[in-house]
């Protein structure tokens, strides 16, 4: 297999991201993450921008990482300054690194009207800069920024910049797609002339403007391109960058490129999901290979045939990249999709039992009162456990009080819950205060709870959603409300419905804690059960 060469930029240019904002630790966390993925290149910051970056790159000398080259960044040096004299240029010799970026323009406009520099001048600046880092041992990846619409625009220019680094020494031409508006036939047409003009590692560098990144990317790499830079989950400018992690899966499962090592690729749903979790960005369900819903299925016929044959609607294993299949709750799923989301929990069952009738029946009664099991499959193996008479009783709640009230000075909504619960014949009575009935409520659970429960303490609510089933009821309409949690590690979707929001909400936060406890006592059970076997 012929090898494709994986830099990832989620500490540089996904930290361009709207709503990021990394701190040293982190960047420290996420470079580890991205060290056992085995990525080859980590671009980590401009040191020569913020004290924050210098500090990282001084941290990661003290402990480096075992797979991946960290790679400081940076532009060329500044017109009409000696290389030697540029502040930045010393910055990223003071990084420490092995190997640097060094990004310089190739759409004329942009020198003309940027930098406002002859285009003789830009193309001593790539010279200089190319050479003065080579001549300090460094490993060279130059960034040909904006070739594609430089070589739109003015080819031959776009060209002569390519070739100012070569002949300096670089080790890598990077080409990219800056404002991310070029279609694959076109990258892919150019990608394969640079490739035949200079004979040097050909890398390529997309956003999202257009929606093309990732498709870039690939016809990129077909075209000859052996080193491919992106973010990890996309994260990036405007729209983003190439989503590395579906350019990764394409390029190893599909056209069996060797990127990273395959034990790597099947921890890679579980690693885009720390990285988004650590920059505090939810992971789009309809993300490709990675996202919740890669592998869900719905339709009767699609859960079906997916069960008897999986090539039949599914276009890799989920396996391979460490995902999972999801069988739709909802009406149009069919017998055989219900119980086979049963069977993830009770294994017994079978097609034509007493036992699976009642569970179908139970669906169709309660999705008729305006529940959805469709993304609420905790809630729906909590009821299927209670029908099965197999659902542990953690706690009762026994009296829930909930009062509003208004701080005229300050227009604030304060709202007060005050709970009681039994736990093992114990009663406990406690009292929160939150923003909003449904944060008060929420409080006042958790602080009863985790007295008896600590991992409780783990769960945090992602989403919180409220749907008004029958707008015709005016205020006497039922409402559904949807909350995902997490615990860090794994996420849940538990569901309540009733007339009152208060009550349906409760109903969905009770059911999120109770389906954390369930799981926490199956691997407590896992746990003592190896420990007695060893």
């Amino acid at each position: 297999m012929s090898k494709v060469y994986l830099l990832d930029s989620t500490l540089r240019d996904g930290a361009q991201s709207v709503g990021i904002s990394f701190s040293v630790q982190d960047k420290l966390k996420i470079a580890r993450i991205l060290d056992e993925l085995q990525v080859d290149y980590i671009e980590a910051g401009n040191p020569g921008s913020n004290p924050k970056d210098m500090e990282f790159f001084e941290r990661l000398r003290e402990h480096p990482l075992r797979h991946s080259r960290v790679t400081a960044f940076g532009a060329t040096r500044k017109k009409n300054t000696p290389v030697e004299q540029d502040a930045n240029l010393r910055s990223l010799l003071a990084a420490g690194t092995d190997c640097v970026c060094i990004f310089g323009k190739s759409w004329d406009v942009h020198v003309t009207d940027i930098l406002r520099a002859e285009l003789s001048e830009n193309l001593s600046m790539i010279r200089d800069t190319v050479r003065y880092m080579k001549e300090k041992g460094k490993e060279v990846v130059y960034d040909a920024e904006h070739f594609f619409d430089g070589y739109r625009a003015n080819p031959d220019y776009a060209l002569a910049t390519l070739q100012a680094a070569y002949d300096s020494g670089a080790d890598c031409l990077c080409l990219c797609d800056t404002n991310g508006g070029s279609f694959p036939d076109f990258v892919q047409s150019v990608t394969a002339l640079v490739k035949e003009r200079f004979p040097v590692a050909i890398g390529i560098h997309a956003h999202d403007d257009a929606g093309m990144a990732a498709a870039n990317s690939v016809l990129a790499v077909e075209a000859g391109a052996t080193h491919v830079q992106g973010t990890l989950a996309g994260f990036g400018e405007r729209c983003g960058n190439a989503n590395l992690s579906t350019v990764l899966a394409n390029l190893q499962l599909k056209l069996k490129y060797d990127c990273v090592p395959a034990e790597a690729l099947e921890r890679l749903t579980s690693t885009v999901h720390e990285v988004a979790d650590i920059s505090n960005i939810s992971v789009g369900k309809n993300m490709p290979y990675v996202g919740a819903n890669a592998f869900a299925h719905k339709g009767g016929m699609h859960v079906d045939g997916v069960m008897k044959n999986s090539l039949t609607f599914e276009h890799v294993s989920p396996s391979a990249v460490g995902n999972s299949r999801r069988v739709m709750m909802s009406e149009v799923a069919g017998r055989s999709a219900i119980l086979e989301k049963v069977k993830g929990f009770y294994p017994e069952i079978k097609k034509d039992s007493e036992e699976a009738t009642k569970i179908i029946d139970m669906v169709k009664h309660m999705e008729h009162q305006g529940y959805q099991f469709e993304g609420a499959e905790s809630s729906f193996e909590l009821e299927v456990r209670k029908l099965l008479g197999t659902r542990p009783k953690f706690f009762e709640l026994q009296m829930l009080s909930v009062v509003d009230e208004q701080q005229p000075e300050t227009h604030k909504k304060p709202s007060f819950a005050t709970i009681k619960v039994l736990v093992c014949d114990q009663l406990e009575i406690t009292a929160a205060e939150g923003i909003g009935p449904v944060n008060a409520i929420d409080a006042a659970l958790r602080k009863a709870l985790e007295v008896f429960y600590p991992e409780i303490g783990e769960i945090r609510l992602t989403d919180y959603k409220v749907r008004v089933l029958d707008s015709e009821s005016a205020t006497a309409a039922k409402v559904r409300v949807l909350i995902e949690s997490t615990d860090g590690h794994e996420y849940w979707t538990t569901v309540g419905v009733a007339v009152d929001i208060m009550q349906a909400s409760t109903h969905a936060l009770m059911d999120s804690i109770e389906y954390k406890l369930l799981k926490s006592q199956a691997k407590a059970e896992i746990v003592s059960s190896r420990t007695e076997t060893a």
